[in-house]
């Protein structure tokens, strides 16, 4: 018997084997990657195409689209659609990203040829019915009410916005008047150039045999058409950053967001910033959280975020504060910069830095399920799988110098856009 009086041995992570997916092709083309990993009877099936913001000719038609993919076809309505999923313990989800739209299928083996049965009949026969589009309209519109009144969603638009622009994909903001624009020949045009065999990805995961590559093949090369891969507008406007004030009466705290556009996954800087971010605000023992929650009392959580598309991406600083605590915390955010930039990291706060990180990636990849979600961000990121173990070296290699190198490269308020939403109480 383990003696339980005495604490199990720590053990440092070495190494962290990425899960390799087999790569197929399908009758019509269309890649196919497999990733057996489970011992479980489930199978998962991700369909994703180039179909986000950057892909549309009308915005916010990506996100309309994929939502009432589910919402019928010319055999099944919702309702029935929803109950044979249920009656057979799956699911069925259309997911929709920035750059991408999706279909994820998860199902028992014994079930999936059907299941898989109503999955091409989604992709292959949705009608789009015009009552769906306009309840979809209706409760979204609801939903953009409410979000605006609330100084976190108010912030995160505009910061966005600005470091983007508005007629950027990542910039744009959803608005009534182009929810209300959006009509049903918009969802089937978007549908029938964007998802077909030519721009679409597969990837079976968990109790995967021959027999389920069969029948995937036969089934999606039958129902996806031949088509083009689109490419993406993108355009950026940039401007000089500022400080934008938004005051909302009554509000009783102040929400703020510094951010500026960054970069993709494949820079070069990628894998060193993201060791900085996590030492500033990335973890609950950031600096940020240290100085700010534990040590002033100013917020509840204050976080830093390096967020990645495909084409893109972009820094920012969030929180909530008291309205009374808006500016000093934005002074002590701008502190903890500036000490990444004429300070070296210790040894200690490094280390427990890299150990936070190994054990994350660790934990990303448990299980057929995790693993698959890994392996789907590289596939839609355009990533070699080997950038994985290059994120590894960097975590277990990087140096204080090289932080340092970095603050000074990418911590400059200057770079900064910073947005104040709430009560403003100057």
């Amino acid at each position: 018997m383990p003696d339980r009086t005495q604490a199990p041995h720590i053990s440092k992570i070495e190494k962290i084997d990425f899960p390799q997916p087999v790569r197929h092709i399908l009758s019509n083309g269309t890649p196919l990657w497999i990733l057996n990993t489970g011992v479980q009877d489930i199978i998962k099936l991700d369909v994703f195409f180039k179909a986000g913001r950057p892909y549309e000719e009308k915005k916010l038609v990506s996100r309309a689209t994929s939502k009432l993919l589910l919402e019928g076809t010319k055999n099944h309505s919702a309702k029935q659609i929803a109950e044979t999923l249920d009656f057979h313990g799956a699911t069925l989800a259309s997911p929709v990203d920035l750059d991408t739209s999706s279909l994820i299928l998860y199902s028992l083996g014994k079930h999936f040829p059907k299941m898989l049965d109503l999955l091409g009949e989604v992709l292959s026969e949705p009608i789009f019915k015009e009552e769906e589009l306009n309840l979809f309209k209706q409760n979204t519109i609801q939903k953009l009410k409410f979000n605006n009144s609330k100084c976190d969603v108010r912030a995160y638009r505009q910061v966005t916005e600005s470091i983007f622009g508005s007629d950027h994909p990542y910039g744009y903001n959803s608005e009534i008047e182009l929810i209300n624009s959006t009509n049903r020949q918009d969802l089937i045009s978007h549908f029938a150039r964007l998802y077909n065999a030519n721009n679409c990805t597969l990837m079976a995961s968990g109790k995967v045999n021959e027999k389920t590559i069969r029948l995937i093949d036969e089934k999606m090369s039958a129902i996806l058409p031949v088509g083009k891969v689109p490419t993406p507008t993108l355009n950026l406007k940039s401007k000089a950053p500022c400080r934008l004030d938004d005051f909302v009466p009554g509000a009783v705290q102040t929400s703020i967001r510094i951010g500026k556009r960054m970069f993709n996954r494949s820079h070069e800087d990628y894998n060193g910033f993201y060791v900085l971010n996590t030492i500033l605000g990335g973890y609950f023992g950031s600096r940020l959280m240290m100085n700010i929650r534990e040590q002033k009392g100013y917020t509840y959580n204050i976080f830093s975020s390096l967020d990645t598309m495909l084409h893109d991406g972009y820094f920012y600083i969030g929180t909530e504060v008291d309205n009374k605590y808006a500016e000093q915390t934005i002074k002590e955010i701008y502190s903890e910069m500036e000490r990444l930039k004429t300070d070296l990291v210790d040894s200690i706060e490094l280390e427990m830095v890299r150990n936070y990180l190994m054990g994350n990636l660790l934990t990303m990849i448990d299980g057929p399920m995790n693993s698959s979600e890994v392996v789907k961000a590289f596939l839609i990121n355009e990533l070699p799988f080997g950038s994985f173990n290059q994120l590894i070296y960097k975590i277990q290699t990087i140096e204080p110098e090289e932080l340092r190198t970095l603050a000074i490269k990418y911590l400059n308020r200057e770079s900064m856009w910073e947005v104040v939403s709430g009560g403003l109480n100057n």
